[in-house]
């Protein structure tokens, strides 16, 4: 397959996967979702065995695609629906991929972006990166990634960074546990690749029987969870503050909430 917002490089032990929108922050559009899902289908299916995403230019993404988010306003419920379904089965696709999977994260990494970049086995960051789930600030809502995040900090971080929508940087991100390691820029990409070596020299049985365990652990809950997650990340779509709070960040004013 050619691809356009990322690029995929196959190499005999790990595969890379570079989000490639370098002029846009690498923000996530309909597009990058649907090369994402295929070419983690093309990377699962090859003999490599660990998986490494980054992102090109100074971020690694920073969330939703302004184009993208404004054609949210006035979508039908089942398109809310569908959409909702699909960044589910991508974050599950990271989160569940069978092989051992490393996001270095080059720079930025927000809402989405830090779905992303967190729901890899190992995340290694630059010190300037910054991550945040944004959402509550633009009238919408985490769903789909609490489900994960829960897991990965806790409940008074995951509750800390869910409800304030702020942005932390590296070093606290690596305090709670958001991250694995610190890596100054000029070493970000040899240490991934010191780090994915380290994993391919472990036998690839044991690797992928693991990851298949660490699955079907939280089978059944993850299930549930995801369903209700993804009901509720389409219902705040029909809120007069969601509506409020795309326009307001797109018109860069700020929103006048109605609570409704």
């Amino acid at each position: 397959m050619t691809y356009h917002a990322i690029q995929l490089a196959l190499q005999p032990l790990f595969v890379t996967i570079t989000l490639n929108r370098p002029e846009k922050r690498n923000a996530i559009s309909y597009e990058l979702i649907a090369e994402l899902l295929t070419a983690i289908e093309e990377a699962a299916a090859s003999d490599a065995r660990v998986l490494i995403i980054t992102g090109a230019g100074s971020a690694f993404c920073s969330g939703m695609d302004l184009d993208d988010l404004k054609g949210l306003i006035g979508r039908s419920p089942e398109q809310n629906l569908r959409d909702s379904e699909t960044v589910a089965k991508l974050f599950r696709a990271i989160y569940e991929f069978p092989k051992p999977t490393i996001a270095a994260v080059n720079g930025a990494a927000v809402a989405g972006g830090a779905g992303l970049a967190t729901l890899c086995d190992f995340t290694l960051a630059v010190p300037e990166a910054k991550f945040g789930y944004s959402e509550v600030r633009i009238g919408f809502i985490p769903a789909i990634v609490s489900t994960f995040l829960l897991r990965q900090v806790g409940d008074k971080h995951a509750r800390d960074l869910l409800l304030t929508g702020k942005l932390i940087n590296a070093d606290e991100a690596l305090r709670i546990a958001l991250i694995n390691e610190v890596v100054p820029p000029e070493k970000l990409m040899a240490r991934t690749t010191e780090l994915a070596e380290q994993l391919a020299a472990n036998s690839p049985a044991s690797l992928v029987a693991t990851k298949r365990l660490l699955r079907d652990l939280m089978g059944a809950e993850v299930d549930a969870q995801l369903r209700l997650s993804v009901k509720e990340n389409a219902a705040i779509r029909a809120t007069d503050d969601f509506r409020e709070g795309i326009s307001s960040f797109l018109e860069k004013r700020t929103p006048k909430w109605s609570g409704k």
